[in-house]
């Protein structure tokens, strides 16, 4: 059989159509509802020429009034050394893992990226000063403590499933309607999710990315694992991928968080994009970069790295951005991906007085000439 590192990745259900009749169940198909960032593209719009302004010509007689400014982007922060002044953020060269293989013997053999101990020392000493919502609203706090251990292993892959395309906040706010609104006697159990009705069950998961489909996701899963699993969670990594909706990522923190045992490293886009920011590896998705951590990584941190990436990229090195300035990495050299200042933004005003001519007759007017020089990020 495939191994745990072998095992297929399920692609996400982009849709989520109100119109789907939400008592559906049948055949949810192998999608998992996880790991696709979305981001807002928004693109500038162009000023619209009018087209009745009549052909001018126009004549530059004398200028004025000149005028340098320089501006600097604001989410580029300054960090400061101990004696106040700005320090310098230096870009990082990257060298990433690599596989050697021993001709004579066959043997492989995986060197970490270089400096990574000391990387990932100062981002736990930067996430120790900052609290981010994952450390106060993460998957794995918030079952209910009052409940059995089988209600809350059931709680927490049910907090994974609303998690994915969601903040944490929203996830929080999510569990806390299903835990005070279900009624009795079951209450957020597993029985009380068969007993619920598929629109109560949406209405109280509505605020969440994909509610429609994490609606049949959740109803589909509690109807197999009361047939399949004895109704419990399944106590394996495959087991719990063969689940609607739920795939590699939220299968390895449910293991850790539900069972206490650590299988495999959950890797989200935010563990993918910084390790990638930082050049441990080059990996195409969150799967790959799983598979890549976990052939170095020292085994006691594959549970810790996910919370601490994850605060990290919700605080300080945000997806669009960054926060580079405040980031002790790049005061270090050790990021290859910091921002760091090339040129800055230069607005050169003039005033200028011109002569127009327009169909014949002649006026005398002023206006302003703006020429800006765009700041550049270096790399």
């Amino acid at each position: 059989g495939d191994t745990p590192g072998d095992l297929a990745v399920k692609q996400e259900d982009g849709s989520d159509d109100d119109s789907s009749p939400l008592s559906s169940l049948g055949s949810p198909g192998p999608f998992d509802i996880e790991d696709v960032p979305s981001f807002v593209n928004g693109t500038p719009q162009k000023r619209k020429r009018g087209t009745s302004t009549p052909a001018a010509t126009t004549t530059l007689t004398e200028t004025s009034s000149l005028k340098l400014e320089t501006r600097t982007s604001p989410r580029k922060a300054a960090i400061k050394t101990e004696n106040g002044s700005p320090a310098k953020i230096k870009k990082g060269k990257k060298d990433p893992a690599k596989r050697i293989i021993d001709h004579d013997s066959g043997d492989v053999t995986i060197h970490p990226p270089s400096h990574w101990e000391e990387t990932y020392a100062l981002v736990q000493e930067m996430r120790k000063k900052i609290l981010a919502p994952v450390d106060t609203m993460g998957c794995e706090s918030l079952a209910e403590e009052t409940r059995s251990p089988r209600d809350q292993r059931f709680q927490t892959l049910i907090a994974l499933m609303l998690s994915s395309q969601t903040r944490d906040t929203t996830t929080a706010l999510a569990m806390t309607r299903l835990q005070t609104s279900l009624p009795p006697p079951h209450g957020f159990t597993l029985e009380g999710i068969l007993a619920v009705d598929p629109q109560t069950l949406n209405t109280l998961i509505h605020p969440v990315g994909f509610h429609n489909n994490k609606t049949r996701y959740i109803k589909a899963t509690a109807a197999i694992l009361a047939s399949d699993f004895e109704s419990d969670i399944p106590d394996s990594v495959e087991g719990l991928i063969s689940l609607p909706g739920v795939g590699p990522k939220m299968a390895y923190l449910c293991m850790s968080a539900a069972w206490g045992r650590d299988e495999g490293i959950g890797v989200d886009v935010h563990v993918h994009r910084i390790t990638n920011l930082w050049g441990w590896h080059r990996t195409a998705g969150p799967e790959e970069t799983r598979k890549v951590l976990q052939a170095w990584l020292p085994r006691e941190k594959w549970h810790e790295i996910n919370g601490l990436l994850v605060g990290f990229g919700q605080t300080v090195c945000l997806p669009v951005g960054r926060r580079c300035g405040e980031c002790l990495l790049g005061t270090k050299g050790l990021c290859p991906g910091a921002v760091t200042v090339a040129q800055k933004g230069t607005v050169v005003r003039r005033k200028k007085r011109v002569k127009v001519e327009e169909e014949g007759t002649e006026g005398k007017g002023e206006v302003e000439d703006v020429v800006v020089v765009k700041e550049e990020d270096d790399g």
